[in-house]
């Protein structure tokens, strides 16, 4: 069924953007997912695991990313996942399914041995152990009562929390290697300089920004566009390892310190910023990579939550408007969108509008990227009838599901960026995703 990737996109992008699937999902993949059920109830187990390793394939252009591959006879299934640093190999036999993800090799770091051990108290269905050789997450599963939706959550948290945990390993101790990590592939270096520049490039930008700032009362301005090139640059960019370890961190504490003074964590916003300004070439290209991925980190959120963010957002925006703030008001369009990409797990359309959105505000980056711009900067002037198709598109496979979800393309305000922004946002506000 759809919740399965409810964060992945019909649209097949030439590069990937933010922490989801940027694929897309079988045809008929909520059909393979109904029919696993129907194998799992009548016993037919190897039959079922098949059908729902199918539903999860994810594709570009028609093809299959092989994210996961398998082989069956008729006593076992053996099966590889894939999720960015982290590979996942298991076997199903009829009475047990047993995965496992080799992370690195035995060692005898007192540090590394003190963070596995936590990490055993925080999972729920995984565990580690260490072999002769290497430290390893596993899984254990009896079969005797399954069904597809109580082996994707077990599989979801080995898969998701072995790739977190490889790249918490290579940020937080350099000198240990990781290990079952042939699947991944360097970035493209011209693909690499072209961020690190744009990275560069928006850092100067903010720095110039806040220049313009008033002398007074501006720590929740100033917040606004630390926080948006923060979160610019992990949507853009998608930085690995490192940087997003510590960027990810970075904005997790600003909104958990609540006896902090803001202008106290602005201070540690504009100092991260400051590391990224002055990390090398050599240093940033270390942090990229590309790889396959099979399940979103990030759960779905209510419709009603993401309404009442936006609704609070651009509360704020007008509050800003009457007192005559104007210089802030179009980075806090863009941190809406950013925001809400990084936070909440979003229905397939919605994270589809959010993205063509980003598109029109940020056009120097996806027209160096070789996509067609959606907005003329200099000339302030909107690609019209491709950003009306691209709406009607996104939403129309949608309407089947959603008998109340309508496009708004013929409603658009194409009369400023800024009022475009605003307008767009009022109709993701209504937009209806009732099943009836």
């Amino acid at each position: 069924m759809s919740w399965l990737n409810f964060f992945q996109s019909k649209h097949d992008l030439k590069h990937t953007f933010g922490r989801g699937i940027n694929a897309s999902i079988s045809a008929d993949e909520e059909d393979l997912f109904i029919k696993s059920a129907e194998a799992f109830e009548k016993k037919e187990i190897l039959e079922a695991y098949e059908l729902f390793f199918k539903s999860l394939i994810n594709y570009n252009d028609g093809e299959s990313n092989k994210n996961i591959t398998f082989s069956r006879d008729n006593k076992k299934l053996d099966f590889v996942i894939y999720q960015g640093s982290a590979k996942i190999t298991g076997t199903i036999t009829k009475e047990h399914l047993y995965a496992q993800a080799i992370m690195v090799k035995k060692n005898t770091n007192v540090a590394l041995k003190r963070y596995i051990l936590e990490r055993n108290y925080q999972l729920t269905y995984s565990c580690y152990f260490t072999d002769d050789e290497h430290i390893i997450i596993k899984l254990y599963h009896d079969n005797t009562t399954m069904s597809p939706q109580k082996v994707f959550y077990p599989l979801r948290e080995l898969t998701l929390n072995a790739d977190y945990d490889k790249e918490h390993i290579k940020s937080e101790f350099p000198d240990i290697a990781l290990e079952d990590v042939n699947h991944i592939k360097d970035m493209n270096p011209d693909e690499l300089k072209l961020k690190y520049d744009f990275l560069h490039k928006w850092i100067e930008e903010l720095e110039t920004k806040v220049l313009t700032l008033p002398s007074n009362d501006n720590a929740s301005m100033q917040a606004f566009l630390y926080l948006n090139i923060l979160f610019k640059t992990d949507y853009l960019l998608v930085p690995k390892y490192k940087i997003y370890q510590k960027m990810s961190k970075t904005i997790v504490e600003y909104f958990g310190e609540e006896n902090t003074t803001i202008e106290s964590k602005n201070e540690e916003l504009k100092r991260y910023v400051e590391t990224l300004k002055n990390i090398s070439f050599e240093d940033f290209s270390q942090n990229f990579y590309t790889s396959k991925y099979t399940f979103n980190p990030t759960e779905r959120t209510s419709q009603e939550e993401v309404i009442a963010f936006i609704s609070e957002s651009l509360a704020k925006i007008r509050w800003y408007k009457n007192n005559r703030y104007a210089q802030v008001i179009p980075t806090i369009y863009r941190y809406i969108a950013f925001y809400t990409l990084f936070n909440y797990g979003l229905y397939p359309v919605l994270r589809e509008l959010l993205h063509t959105l980003v598109e029109i505000q940020n056009p120097e980056f996806f027209e160096a990227l070789d996509y067609t711009p959606l907005y003329d900067k200099e000339n302030e002037t909107f690609s019209k009838r491709i950003i009306i198709s691209r709406i009607d598109d996104i939403i129309t496979p949608h309407q089947d599901r959603f008998k109340s979800l309508e496009s708004f393309s013929d409603e658009l305000n194409f009369s400023s960026i800024n009022e475009f922004s605003n307008n767009f946002y009022l109709h993701l506000q209504n937009l209806n995703f009732e099943e009836i």
